[in-house]
């Protein structure tokens, strides 16, 4: 089981701006993640340059050749109790020189060639906790010092786009249900407004500045997908074709630069899986003759000078593999094997992984998808259906994914129905599923059960339903609406009632600014809704639940705080019904603390044993 729970070995390594630099996270002796450096021009092995005895490695970046930029994090803990303990520092490349730079700031932008200048967003609050703004400081390294990025900038402004020279050109406000973009030409205090649309229906939203000024924006297209355009400053408003369009899917990515400018080289994109389009000629063939090498993988490159002598960096992994990262030096043609992500994974072992797109019963488009075990190809197995949280996100990638490839090692077909309210395939497909908490967002996971009946893919007499946060909600709700379909549920994380999360409550993250202008257009409102949403309560309906339940929380859950999980339990036990229970304590949405992950899974493998053989 450690082999899906545990810390990964290896979790990131990026090229320094010249390429002859590599740093990597990766486990030290003491099990904790630490930071090490490496050069590529010799052949010393990579020397840590920050570790701790009671911190681990979280993200990191390098702010030229001489300097990283890296957050810490305890994995020891659980996830409610890192609030004061996350931190951002910086280091130099030999490691002499270990910087505290803040503990409540995020980073907005790292200038990607010489320099030690970072950008840092301190993120600004009301007496009740509301986020009034994020403000831009530009902090010098080597100094210490810091200077304000933009002034004058508009009210409520909650994100930015800078260019590669690290000046602030967009600025998105978000306030009373409105988003609000603005641009700045230069290094004037001047701010124009190029948009203003509702926060849940946007018209546009900015992703990149280019070197010759041109904002890149993500926008709806004719069949409802988001595709990738650039706004016409002439005309103030956007091109009229589409510079990247994914068909069936919403474009998801990131628009690609080389280091230390704006000039754009590529696109990476995910549909069925990622793939990278590149602009430039020498980094297509480059990607050409890294797929030759490992063929029937994702094969993401990264490069600095991106010149026939610079480094490439390539981070290979499939769905039955975590991946494993690979440096190519062109002048010497030499490969160099960095490491496994997760060196005890046999992907020979592992289950494959398939998007299918069904029919939802109304005629909709339902993704949908499948992991097999290769025991369970050739017969109906017993079958999880794993529900995504959010719900408006996208739940599946091809790749790699540890609950899935959990249950399928221990023999179950596991199916992820892309029910309508995930994001990823379209406007249309994102509102259906307004308003349908408990409804056709319900329907859609019971179509995908059945589509997968019918192929014969799962025993249609062993099915068990689970999900986290909205997938727990989800798990409740479909035992009451289908109770013929499903064996047992297990709910982790679960929103026990969806007006619960509208509530004004002092033990909960979720924003004034959602509660009163998005939640009641996505959910429903809580007064003039209210037989609707009396109907999708599992704790009001807790009476019809029939089947056996695993129910699990985080004693300090502030997405989903722990009176969802008291009132559903004893709305349970009130129509005599007993789940199974546990309670996880210092942990908040989320299984940080391995010990955790291990203890939970381990129950929901015995519970799953117990239920469906």
């Amino acid at each position: 089981m450690s082999t899906f729970f545990r810390n990964a070995d290896l979790s990131a390594a990026h090229l320094s701006p010249s390429g002859r630099w590599l740093a990597i996270a990766t486990v030290t002796r003491s099990g904790r993640i630490g930071l090490a450096t490496m050069d590529l021009d010799g052949s010393a092995p990579p020397a840590f340059v920050a570790s701790y005895v009671d911190a681990d490695i979280g993200w990191f970046q390098w702010v030229g050749d001489e300097r990283l930029l890296y957050s810490t994090i305890d994995l020891k803990m659980g996830g409610a109790e890192q609030t004061f303990r996350c931190a951002i520092h910086s280091v130099s490349r030999a490691g002499k020189v270990v910087k505290f730079l803040t503990s409540r700031r995020s980073l907005l932008w790292t200038s990607g060639t010489g320099g030690d200048e970072v950008i840092l967003g301190d993120h600004r609050f009301d007496a009740r906790g509301e986020l009034l703004h994020v403000h831009p400081v530009r902090v010098h390294l080597s100094t210490g010092s810091e200077e304000p990025v933009a002034m004058h900038y508009p009210d409520r402004t909650v994100d930015w786009v800078f260019d590669s020279k690290g000046r602030a050109r967009v600025a998105v406000s978000l306030d009373h249900g409105q988003l609000s973009i603005f641009w700045r030409e230069g290094q004037t205090d001047v701010w124009r407004l190029l948009d203003r649309s509702s926060s849940v229906a946007r018209n546009w939203y900015p992703l990149f500045v280019d070197s010759h000024g041109r904002l890149y924006v993500l926008a709806p297209s004719k069949e409802s997908t988001q595709v990738l355009k650039r706004f016409d400053f002439s005309t103030n408003a956007l091109d009229p074709e589409a510079l990247v369009a994914t068909p069936g899917f919403d474009f998801q990515g990131a628009v690609l630069s080389r280091t230390g400018s704006d000039d754009v080289v590529g696109v990476r994109v995910d549909t069925d899986a990622e793939t990278t389009v590149w602009l430039d000629p020498e980094m297509k063939a480059k990607q050409a003759m890294v797929d030759a090498r490992y063929p029937g993988r994702i094969n993401r490159l990264e490069c600095a000078r991106c010149t026939i002598d610079g480094s490439l960096l390539v981070t290979s992994y499939s769905d039955r593999d975590p991946g494993s990262y690979f440096v190519y030096r062109p002048v010497t043609q030499n490969w160099i094997d960095v490491g496994r992500v997760r060196k005890d994974v046999d992907p020979a072992r592992m289950a494959v992984l398939d998007l299918h797109r069904i029919k939802a019963r109304d005629g909709a488009d339902l993704p949908v998808w499948v992991t097999q075990p290769s025991a369970a190809i050739h017969r109906p197995a017993a079958a999880v259906v794993l529900v995504h949280g959010g719900p408006w996100v996208r739940g599946g990638h091809w790749h790699w994914e540890q609950d899935a490839q959990f249950l399928a090692s221990r023999g179950y077909v596991v199916i992820e129905p892309e029910f309508r309210g995930s994001t990823g395939y379209g406007m249309n497909h994102l509102q259906r599923g307004f308003k349908q908490w408990g409804g056709a967002m319900q329907d859609d996971v019971a179509d995908a059960v059945r589509w997968a009946m019918g192929k014969g893919l799962v025993d249609p007499k062993r099915i068990c339903i689970a999900g986290a946060s909205y997938g727990g909600y989800a798990v409740l709700m479909g035992t009451i609406l289908y109770p013929d379909l499903y064996r047992c549920g297990v709910a982790w994380l679960a929103v026990g009632d969806p007006r619960l999360v509208m509530e004004n409550r002092w033990n909960t993250i979720v924003s004034e600014e959602a509660r009163a202008f998005s939640l009641p257009l996505m959910i429903g409102d809580s007064d003039r809704e209210a037989k609707m949403l009396d109907a999708a309560s599992p704790i009001e309906r807790a009476a019809e639940i029939e089947i056996p339940l695993l129910l699990a929380f985080g004693a300090r859950d502030a997405r989903v705080p722990l009176d969802h999980a008291i009132k559903l339990r004893s709305a349970l036990q009130r129509a005599g019904k007993t789940p199974e229970w546990v309670v996880y304590e210092g942990e908040g949405h989320g299984w940080m603390k391995v010990d955790n992950r291990l203890d939970f899974w381990g129950r929901v493998e015995a519970f799953l044993a117990k239920n469906l053989n």
